[in-house]
């Protein structure tokens, strides 16, 4: 069977992290929500997504297919669900759609046609931002009992400090000694040829993939995720970090969720928590307003490629777009449009011809080319978003 993972209604609650990928290439737990499909079917995935992004994402349509709805987690019972699918068979969760049946010919889906079953079980689901860090606990306790059954952790060294290592996986390469790893609060899960450096300090629930590094006496508090090749210091609690991201000095961040390729300097910190305690709002690029989120915890929500200087504060809720360069005294608003160039004092128009010049800097840093089909991307992100700028 050939299977389609698509954005579905979720998509614009889930800007800016969808304005660069399909929602099933987004990080929750230890893995992206299209590895987990692909690991739970045992097959390969293609995506219908946005139209600028499908050279990048492309979808294969076979003569029988089935779609998915790529913001709802796999678990067994849904997997089950879906493997018995037949032609003109669909599932739903309430009003959701999250699977049917298609075949290629096929130029409109008539779900009144279609026989329904209905999903009754729970199940995550990524419908927000701030679903990445919330429901991040549940996520990589998941995905540790999925990656890790039936399989044999490498040893834990005899120089780390440890409380419940049967809750602790470590796969081969990775490197720690002189570390504390308390997973009573939850699996502490350390990636293919990963590092945690000398005197940090984690509790679970923790995912670092693969080649995630953990720098010098790191204090991380779960549920937090440190993406593959991304790089974390400091004091860090219930956050996610996408790939090639870099946290790695003092400073706090907290319950927020960082995009790939974003870097916030040294001794910047984040407030997760207003002073008066209040449900956070954070902006909306459906209604252009600020949404109520029902957390009294939220932090950054920082897209691809943007960055922050030495010393930068983040007010409590804060989203950034993509390309964004900030730095300077003060606290900027609550706000930040894709390609701002600025702080608390003003923002000018961060231009895409300077914003690729460093995108293929920090990116060749990695042996990755700054392509054609990223420039595409964010040049589309650039006009998409103009109308948020002042310029």
């Amino acid at each position: 069977m050939n299977y389609i993972l698509f954005d579905g209604p979720a998509r614009n609650a889930l800007l800016p992290f969808t304005f660069t990928r399909p929602v099933a290439d987004i990080l929750i737990g230890i893995m992206t929500i299209r590895q987990k499909w692909e690991m739970h079917l045992g097959s390969t995935t293609t995506t219908l997504t946005e139209e600028y992004l499908s050279e990048k994402y492309p979808m294969v349509e076979l003569e029988e297919n089935v779609m998915i709805n790529a913001s709802f987690i796999p678990n067994p019972v849904l997997v089950e669900m879906i493997y018995n699918l037949e032609a003109n068979q669909a599932i739903f969760k309430g009003d959701e759609v999250i699977a049917f049946y298609t075949h290629e010919n096929q130029e409109e889906v008539d779900f009144d046609s279609y026989e329904v079953f209905e999903y009754e079980e729970e199940c995550l689901t990524v419908m927000n931002t701030w679903d990445i860090f919330s429901k991040n606990d549940a996520s990589i306790r998941e995905d540790f009992e999925f990656l890790t059954e039936d399989r044999k952790s490498q040893p834990i060294p005899k120089s780390v400090n440890v409380i419940a290592p049967e809750n602790i996986f470590i796969e081969e390469g990775a490197k720690l000694e002189f570390v504390t790893l308390n997973a009573s609060t939850g699996p502490i899960y350390i990636g293919k040829d990963s590092l945690i450096m000398e005197g940090s300090v984690i509790r679970g629930p923790f995912a670092l993939c693969e080649g995630g590094v953990v720098k010098m006496a790191a204090k991380i508090y779960g549920a937090t995720t440190v993406g593959p090749n991304s790089k974390v210091g400091g004091e860090i609690n219930n956050s996610v970090l996408f790939s090639n991201s870099n946290k790695g000095h003092d400073g706090f961040l907290g319950n927020s969720v960082l995009g790939e390729w974003c870097n916030i300097g040294a001794d910047s910190n984040n407030s997760n928590l207003k002073n008066n305690y209040e449900e956070v709002r954070l902006w909306s690029y459906e209604t252009e307003g600020f949404a109520r989120t029902g957390l009294q915890f939220c932090g950054l929500i920082m897209g691809d490629h943007s960055k922050c200087g030495i010393n930068t504060m983040f007010n409590t809720g804060t989203v950034i777009g993509v390309s964004a360069n900030i730095f300077g005294s003060g606290f900027p608003r609550n706000f930040v449009p894709s390609f701002s160039w600025g702080g608390a004092s003003g923002f000018t128009t961060y231009m895409t011809k300077k914003a690729f010049e460093t995108a293929r800097l920090v990116m060749s840093r990695r042996n990755i080319d700054f392509d054609e089909k990223e420039a595409a991307i964010l040049e589309h992100v650039f006009e998409e978003t103009k109308k948020w700028r002042k310029e």
